[in-house]
């Protein structure tokens, strides 16, 4: 058996700015770019065709959404740098956490599988939780693999890092949407809502059906 986790609303909670699109225009202009008067428009608009299931990395978005309103793509790198900065996060580790990612270790491989579109959030995230990082065997973001929960490629994806079967990991996480899809994908979910990160040990040490 392999487990995999969910981050966010998982294992940790994170603040983001309240205002996503304002936040990003700040920093945007914290490195010289400039910012079209209606892009609160403009970052909500879909702006590249993708396939259903699929991921944009944030910073390319917003590329594309300054491109819309004809902004030369910023040099340096800027897009990039200020997305990261807007979404830096201040982290808490939820209650039971640690204990339950230690527990799944005892069983076999860990994976963590998070949907995100923001580069270094994830990593980030882990530096500053309560989380022993070394206990996670593989790392895979949406951004990263381009495919975001529920779709199956996802699953897939961490289940190949880890080098098991799909059908021996179970997914834990918090949303039945996205978690919920490693059921369809030929995995095992394992919701919060079903049993609390506190019961995680005792329900590993039985066995998951």
């Amino acid at each position: 058996m392999a487990v995999t986790f969910d981050l966010f609303g998982t294992l940790v909670t994170v603040d983001g700015p309240d205002d996503p699109a304002a936040a990003v225009a700040a920093e945007l202009r914290e490195r010289g770019v400039a910012v079209p008067e209606d892009w609160a428009d403009a970052y909500r608009e879909p702006h590249m065709d993708v396939p259903s299931g699929a991921e944009v990395p944030l910073p390319a978005h917003v590329a594309a959404a300054l491109a819309s309103r004809g902004v030369e793509r910023p040099a340096d790198n800027a897009v990039r740098r200020a997305v990261v900065a807007a979404f830096d996060p201040d982290v808490r580790t939820r209650p039971g956490a640690p204990a339950a990612v230690e527990a799944a270790a005892d069983h076999g491989p860990v994976g963590l599988l998070s949907n995100c579109s923001v580069p270094d959030l994830v990593g980030r995230t882990l530096v500053r939780a309560d989380l022993d990082r070394d206990r996670f065997d593989a790392v895979v973001t949406s951004a990263g693999c381009g495919w975001r929960k529920p779709d199956a490629r996802a699953f897939e994806t961490v289940a190949g890092r880890l080098a098991v079967p799909l059908a021996d990991v179970v997914h834990i996480g918090d949303d039945p949407a996205t978690d919920g899809g490693a059921d369809d994908a030929g995995a095992t979910a394992l919701l919060l809502d079903d049993t609390p990160l506190a019961d995680l040990p005792a329900a590993l040490a039985e066995g998951v059906p």
